[in-house]
């Protein structure tokens, strides 16, 4: 494993000069109007998910983990999320899995948005922090564990790993967000940068995972339309999001994911950068049957 350099708001949690937002739980109060909430959708071209409905009664478990409870965010043939899951998990003091993954051919993602979490990969221990990230690619052993008395919350984006025939598969590592160094969009004066989890150019990943940052006042100036489908958690801020059709306004702690050529693009909003953690599914001949 290598190591590279309002009513309802969810929780934001401090990484140096970095914020994630966490889910709440709780249930709203009988009194409570459903304001916060009543901005959910589904299309045919997206799914959108206010953070205000990330609430106990939604939850669930997994087999093999202990003290942990998750919220399943996307998942395959939910709508347009067709190749992906995305979990954001929950372990309380004393829980994880000796035997977290239950699909050999499962590669996972993991970003820490609270507490800490301490994991081993092939027998190499690391314990990641708030920003923390983990690659692991399949067939790898891993383990994690919570001794805090604090959560941790962490996204899980799983997928099932197209081995191509001569490329290799990649080595799991892990990194922080604060070690690496935001990539400035051109002719954006910085005000649009992407924290790159992962060697964009190397065609052994078939995933990236990347934190994209506007400043106030920034946007993505044209629509997006292209092959990759996304999933979008937003960590910190507020902007308003084009997804097909339609200007969203969205904040910390909402979640969206997109078919393929939906067109997308935004305006970040609010006097804090507006950030995001954005999955795509990267570097594959399209399949020919489905």
């Amino acid at each position: 494993v290598t190591t590279r350099e309002k009513l309802i708001t969810p929780t934001m949690i401090e990484n140096k000069n970095k914020r994630y937002a966490t889910p709440v739980g709780g249930l709203p109060a009988q009194t409570d109007l459903m304001s916060p909430t009543d901005r959910a959708v589904v299309t045919n071209a997206y799914t959108f998910i206010p953070g205000g409905v990330h609430r106990d009664i939604v939850t669930m478990r997994l087999p093999h983990w202990s003290n942990t409870r998750l919220w399943v965010l996307a998942k395959p043939n939910a709508g347009f999320a067709t190749t992906f899951s995305h979990y954001l998990m929950e372990v309380s003091s004393g829980g994880g899995s000796v035997q977290p993954e239950v699909d050999a051919g499962a590669e996972s993602s993991l970003f820490i948005t609270s507490g800490s979490l301490e994991i081993i990969i092939n027998d190499s221990p690391h314990v990641l922090q708030a920003g923390g990230f983990a690659f692991i690619p399949p067939g790898c052993q891993w383990t994690c564990k919570q001794n805090n008395e604090t959560p941790c919350h962490f996204h899980w984006i799983r997928k099932s790993y197209v081995a191509i025939d001569g490329i290799d598969i990649p080595e799991p590592f892990v990194v922080n967000e604060r070690d690496i160094k935001p990539i400035a969009m051109p002719d954006t004066d910085s005000q649009w940068t992407t924290t790159r989890f992962f060697d964009m150019d190397d065609v052994r990943y078939d995933m990236h995972i990347t934190i994209v940052t506007l400043g106030p006042g920034a946007v993505i100036p044209f629509l997006e339309t292209h092959v990759m489908e996304h999933g979008l958690y937003v960590l910190n801020g507020k902007g308003v999001y084009r997804l097909n059709q339609d200007w969203v306004e969205v904040e910390a702690g909402d979640y969206m994911w997109l078919r393929a050529f939906c067109p997308q693009a935004c305006y970040a909003g609010g006097p804090e950068p507006f950030r995001y953690l954005l999955y795509k599914d990267m570097h594959r001949h399209c399949p020919l049957q489905v």
